[in-house]
């Protein structure tokens, strides 16, 4: 049984490396090039996707078809697809479109393999900077530029000394945003616009909080299985469960966890 799960993990990682690398390809071949446009998802706002995101979903799924049949997909672009297996592939081919279409590097492909209690395994994907971020199965590793380094989120400190990073400063409705307002004004520093490459930045051991609402489960299961992975603390604004999206509070500690919770929520 051991020697089962075993080949069955190391068969879940190559894949999940393998559809990382099918991604970048895919994404780098549109992005900073001239004449990229993008459709919105949305008559009321601008949620954009491009021909970027399709492709790079597309070609993941394909390869799970050949690699991995009987598992369920998830994908932020063409849906759910169920499998026998009880495992599901949960995907977005590129989290952070819009900072994808600005150019900036802080956009990436998340990829996660989840059981029925939620991610199991996870990887964030920066393919223009080329640094991956791993956790789970007794892995927390980023590989970049600058080589391999274990990932271990930052040890407790003073939420008056913390950095918070969210991707909209106007998070979700009035009543989230008042919340949100409470935690930001009892740190150090805020920073916006970070899409999924916050959360990685809190398994580095970089920052000390990501708080967000109105995320889906493919924009936040990998980050959960990395964080996690790293030491950290992901859970909802109540500390329940957030691999379904929702509101999402990413913390390094459960010191400061705790603390940002009971903001949250006074």
């Amino acid at each position: 049984m051991a020697e089962q799960n075993s080949a069955l993990t190391r068969d879940l990682v190559e894949t999940a490396h393998a559809l990382a690398d099918i991604a970048r390809t895919a994404t780098l071949l549109h992005f900073r090039k001239a004449g990229l446009t993008a459709d919105s998802k949305e008559t009321g706002r601008f949620d954009p996707v491009t021909v970027a995101d399709r492709l790079a979903e597309d070609r993941m799924r394909a390869a799970l078809a050949v690699r991995r049949p009987d598992d369920g997909i998830l994908g932020e672009e063409f849906g759910a697809v169920a499998g026998p297996s009880g495992l599901t592939w949960v995907l977005d081919p590129i989290d952070g479109t819009r900072g994808y279409l600005s150019g900036t590097p802080t956009w990436g492909v998340l990829i996660s393999v989840a059981d029925t209690q939620g991610p199991i395994y996870g990887l964030i994907d920066q393919p223009y900077i080329r640094e991956r971020f791993e956790g789970g199965f007794g892995r927390a590793r980023v590989v970049g530029p600058s080589g391999e380094a274990a990932l271990a989120c930052r040890a407790a400190r003073p939420l008056a000394d913390a950095i918070l990073l969210s991707t909209f400063p106007e998070i979700g409705t009035a009543q989230e945003h008042a919340a949100f307002r409470r935690v930001a004004e009892r740190v150090r520093l805020v920073r916006y616009g970070m899409d999924c490459y916050g959360y990685a930045l809190v398994a580095a051991g970089q920052i000390d909080l990501v708080i967000e609402a109105g995320l889906q489960p493919y924009d936040v299961q990998a980050p959960i299985a990395v964080i996690e992975a790293a030491g950290g603390v992901v859970t909802n604004w109540q500390g329940g469960a957030c691999h379904n999206g929702g509101q999402v509070l990413a913390a390094a500690n459960r010191a400061i966890h705790a603390e940002a919770l009971a903001l949250l929520n006074a």
